[in-house]
């Protein structure tokens, strides 16, 4: 079990200590990203494999809302998965949400960020002997949280808007997990941050093509 730790050293890049698992899941998560931006089945199994280790590595710097991301990401990624696959693809075009549904989302990922945030911040108090330490950044990480869910079902329903909520995941996740010091799995979400601008494009151009 020592191997699912962030403490095994696999290699050191700019005296950054890089572990296994966490080299592992920035490939899997990388190469994840790229097959979704170019609307790739592949992207949920190698996804799974990412969703899997990064269960891990957030549990071991308690951002636990990260941890509960995890879980509803490997449940979503099997749906959409499934719905990629068995699906026809014709039935399966590329829509976008109108201006009701996108205001609608913006009080959802408000009123969530506020209420679960609160929650988190209580976990340490509510269930001392799981979480033994406080969570860190609660609320930045809450928000990290409720904005993927939402984007993670955009995505599994082909829903273009889904990259415009990726690209504000990935600036957020950027700094909050070089302040956690898990400074390899930063520059992933710096690349999937670039990865997400290409999905934008990419899918913008699918939507222009149908019209």
């Amino acid at each position: 079990m020592e191997f699912f730790s962030i403490k095994q050293v696999f290699f050191t890049i700019l005296q950054y200590p890089v572990s296994y698992i966490e080299f592992i899941a920035t490939i899997c998560g990388i190469i994840a990203v790229y097959l979704a931006a170019r609307s790739h089945i592949l992207t949920w199994p190698i996804g799974l494999i990412n969703i899997t280790l990064s269960f891990i590595i957030f549990w071991e710097v308690q951002l636990y809302s990260d941890v509960f991301l995890q879980v509803y990401f490997f449940c979503i990624s099997i749906y959409g998965w499934y719905n990629w696959r068995f699906e026809k693809r014709e039935c399966l075009p590329i829509k976008t949400l109108n201006t009701k549904e996108r205001l609608n989302s913006i009080y959802i990922i408000i009123g969530c960020t506020a209420i679960l945030g609160f929650m988190v911040s209580k976990l340490h108090l509510i269930f001392p002997s799981v979480f033994i330490k406080p969570a860190a950044y609660p609320y930045p990480d809450t928000f990290v949280a409720v904005c993927s869910v939402i984007a993670n079902t955009l995505l599994a329903k082909r829903i273009y808007e889904n990259w415009v909520l990726w690209i504000v995941v990935n600036i957020v996740c950027v700094g909050l997990y070089f302040s956690k010091g898990i400074t390899f799995i930063a520059i992933q979400f710096f690349i999937f941050l670039i990865l997400a601008i290409v999905g934008h494009l990419h899918w913008k151009k699918e939507i222009s093509k149908a019209i």
